[in-house]
Formats: C-alpha cells, sequence, structure tokens
C-alpha cells in the first residue's frame, strides 16, 4: 500500500506564488553594480527597493499600513504608519527586527555599496531606547545601593548594546553579557 505524503509544515511561511511585480523580480535578480565614488548612495536605487519590498511583504501579511523613505548617505530609514503599525511592531519590537532583517538580506545581497536599511514605526526605535536607557540607570542605582549584582532580562544584541553604553560612564558600575543566544543577559556589577 502506498503511503501517502503530508505537504510540508508551512506555518508562519511567507509563500510568493507566481511573479512578484515584474520590475521588482528584474531588479531582484539583477547583477551586482559597481561602485563609482562619484555616484551619490542615495541614487543607488537601494532606498525604492527596500520600500517597494516592505510594501510587498506588508501586503501579503495582511497588514494595512503605508511606507515613507527618508535616507542619507549610510542609512535608509523606512518609516512605517497606518492602522496595523502596532502589528508591525510586534512584541518588543520583533517584528520590525525580523522585516529589518530581511529587507537588509535582500537589498544588500551583494558586498559592494551596503547601505544599512533601517525599519521604524511611530519613533518605536527612538522611544525603546530611551526606556532601556532610563531602565539602565535606575537599576545602576539599585546595584550600588544594595552592593550586589543585577541580572536584566534576556535581550537583543541592540538593546544589549544600548544597556552597555548607556552606563559606561556611570560611576561605580561596569556591565558585562552572560549567557548564550537568545538567553544572554546584561550583568550589571558595582565597583
Amino acid at each position: 500500500m502506498a503511503e501517502s505524503r503530508k505537504p510540508p509544515e508551512l506555518d508562519g511561511a511567507l509563500i510568493l506564488d507566481g511573479d512578484m511585480d515584474g520590475d521588482l523580480d528584474d531588479e531582484i535578480h539583477s547583477r551586482p553594480r559597481s561602485v563609482d565614488p562619484d555616484v551619490d548612495p542615495s541614487e543607488d536605487g537601494k532606498a525604492d527597493l527596500a520600500s517597494e519590498m516592505l510594501v510587498e511583504i506588508l501586503k501579503r501579511m495582511g497588514l494595512g499600513a503605508q511606507v515613507s523613505v527618508r535616507e542619507d548617505a549610510d542609512e535608509v530609514v523606512l518609516d512605517v504608519a497606518g492602522e496595523d503599525a502596532g502589528r508591525v511592531i510586534g512584541k518588543k519590537g520583533q517584528t520590525l527586527d525580523a522585516l529589518q532583517f530581511l529587507i537588509n538580506k535582500i537589498v544588500n545581497r551583494f558586498p559592494e555599496g551596503r547601505r544599512h536599511i533601517v525599519l521604524d514605526s511611530g519613533d518605536y526605535r527612538q522611544r525603546r531606547e530611551n526606556g532601556l536607557v532610563s531602565m539602565a540607570r535606575r537599576e545602576a542605582k539599585r546595584a550600588v545601593q544594595q552592593s550586589r549584582i543585577i541580572t536584566l532580562e534576556p535581550m537583543s544584541p541592540r538593546d544589549r548594546r544600548v544597556i552597555h553604553l548607556s552606563l559606561a560612564k556611570f560611576p561605580g558600575v561596569s556591565t558585562r553579557s552572560d549567557g548564550q543566544g537568545a538567553e544572554r543577559r546584561v550583568r550589571i556589577i558595582p565597583a
């Protein structure tokens, strides 16, 4: 008796069927271009490609959001706004970080002319950073007052970096990251 095969588990997968937008597909599969130092990086097309890719991904996720672009020579910032902007951020910015990672991989496939793509929604990144700095200072004061090591919750590399930088010149404490992978935590150590 022949065994019936089950289709692979695709929960949470983004499935692209058929041809995407023809122009976009051509851009995705184009060969790397050489970098000309006389050409303005804002004219390299990466901001447009990043914006188009994000719009397409959000559309396929069924999210109602608009994308606006700000750019300079070093980075491209894609601001997401609209009724589903909160869902684009996700829990503690996880969805925003995942989308940012994906867009960076697509846009910066080739080493020539890399430009960092940053996704933001309603100034979430700045508010999150301000909250982390405030919490780090509060916990550093507590570590000094109680003369004991304070271990923070597991954080992303970006969040840990914010903590380390915010406490680098804080008197009476030092910081260290311990743990592996997603369980890596910052420890605030009194002098």
